[in-house]
């Protein structure tokens, strides 16, 4: 009669990989949504921890015969996948603030859609920058890049071997400050439009006091931004394939300094 033989280290191992990615698809903007069926959720992780699994090439360890060792092991594989996650909705997170900064200088701060992703309230113009970055992103293979990032941290940080100290932290501090700026500089073109829009409006209230500046410069505004807005398109295609990129070099700075501190 067959026999099954089950290898509790190989299991152990697959528990702690499962984990990890399971913490990274939480947090990833789009898949943490409630719109998103479980079961896909649940079968997106256990095929990516199958394929995963076989590249990673972790060898078998006798520490985690001790159940505290390895609900320490275990909890470390998430912090991580969540650090992994967070720094993705960071970046996504400057799409939606450079939105809403545009939006409140074209007068357009009470308009906002119900996001389908998260069934919050968002400005639209941070709306359609993210719908334009999703795009983006499955238009330029990123996702092949993420990809092979939660690759590379089983190598460069495998489970058992690294630790989530100041350095990590100093990381993750660091991605969430240059949020502001990639906010700035996504939307740029249109702030800096709408700022000249209303010194020229301030000069012609003072050249031109019968003028009714309020009636005009709304109207006006929405029109300057919507303008620069399409002509900042390609602009906003180039930057988001480069960041992209930067976001993927984080993402190995981020093991790297966990790894270091093993």
């Amino acid at each position: 009669m067959p026999s099954i033989h089950i290898n509790i280290e190989q299991i152990q191992i697959f528990i702690l990989i499962l984990l990890r990615i399971s913490a990274i698809i939480i947090f990833l903007p789009v898949f943490d949504s409630k719109n998103i069926p479980v079961i896909f959720k649940v079968g997106l992780v256990l095929s990516m921890t199958a394929l995963v699994m076989p590249l990673t090439h972790i060898k078998p360890t006798d520490y985690l015969n001790e159940l505290h060792l390895f609900l320490a092991a275990a909890g470390g594989e998430v912090l991580l996948g969540a650090a992994v996650g967070m720094l993705v909705k960071f970046f996504f997170g400057a799409l939606q603030l450079a939105g809403q900064v545009a939006g409140y200088q074209m007068g357009l701060g009470i308009a906002n859609v119900i996001d389908p992703l998260s069934n919050e309230q968002v400005p639209f113009l941070g709306q359609l920058k993210t719908l334009t970055a999703l795009m983006v992103f499955l238009a330029l293979d990123a996702h092949h890049l993420l990809i092979r990032a939660v690759i590379e941290s089983f190598r460069m940080a495998p489970p058992l071997d690294f630790f989530i100290g100041s350095s990590v932290i100093n990381q993750i501090v660091r991605v969430s400050s240059v949020m502001f700026v990639t906010a700035l500089k996504i939307g740029a073109p249109v702030m800096a439009s709408l700022l000249l829009t209303s010194i020229a409006l301030g000069i012609a209230a003072r050249t031109v006091p019968q003028m009714n500046v309020f009636i005009v410069a709304f109207p006006l505004k929405i029109l300057v931004g919507l303008i620069f807005l399409g002509f900042a398109v390609p602009y906003l295609v180039v930057f988001l394939g480069a960041a992209f990129k930067s976001l993927a070099g984080d993402m190995l700075i981020l093991f790297k300094a966990a790894a270091s501190l093993s």
